[in-house]
């Protein structure tokens, strides 16, 4: 199994090297569990969903945390067939046969419920698809059933769901969609933008 995130953070400010630079830090819990690759466009991180979004989440609460209006973009990706197995992305949950629906979905609210406070309002919007499977709006329906039920579920849009809430509940949701809907084996994408301190914020 390979799973892995390209992520672009962009400050709204003069000073985005001095807020992008000290959020960095944030990234330093996770070193030894993440490659990480940055180019002149994006930074790759490569592990285990778990360690992915919180890596994702701190350094986004960090970088928010200056107050200025933060934006993060992440192409989220697991199980790709033209991507090498990797050890650093083994993950117990995405073994074995696919459980029900239903058990799924609890699992992904119990994790959800037990995310820590970050303290950091967000708003994101994403888009789960569930690849190379029949029945495909099967998954989608269901998390989109879960996504109702999270505490963060702010509205439906075109082509892609609101969120809005703390940020460590928006990330822990977001990684529980990627992480409980299509088959554990299967290749499954998100696209996601998270924001906090817009000035248009609603």
């Amino acid at each position: 199994m390979f799973s892995g995130a390209q992520i672009s953070l962009y400050p709204m400010t003069d000073d985005f090297v001095g807020v992008i630079l000290g959020a960095l830090g944030a990234l330093d819990p996770y070193r030894d569990r993440l490659r990480i690759e940055t180019d002149d466009i994006s930074t790759l991180l490569v592990g285990t969903p778990d360690v992915l979004f919180a890596a994702m989440r701190d350094l986004f609460v960090a970088a928010a945390a200056s107050g200025k209006h933060c934006v993060l973009h992440a192409t989220i990706s697991r199980g790709c067939p033209g991507e090498p197995d990797d050890p650093i992305c083994e993950t117990p949950e995405l073994t074995g046969p696919m459980a029900p629906l239903a058990a799924r979905k609890v699992q992904a609210l119990a994790a959800v419920a037990s995310a820590p406070v970050s303290g950091q309002r967000a708003a994101a919007q994403f888009s789960l698809y569930t690849l190379g499977i029949d029945l495909h709006m099967d998954e989608i329906y269901g998390c989109i059933d879960f996504l109702k039920a999270s505490g963060v579920f702010d509205t439906s849009k075109n082509f892609c769901t609101k969120l809005r809430g703390d940020a460590a509940a928006v990330f822990a949701t977001v990684g529980e969609a990627l992480l409980r809907f299509g088959p554990p084996a299967g290749h499954v994408t998100i696209d996601l933008t998270v924001s906090a301190n817009s000035p248009t914020s609603l």
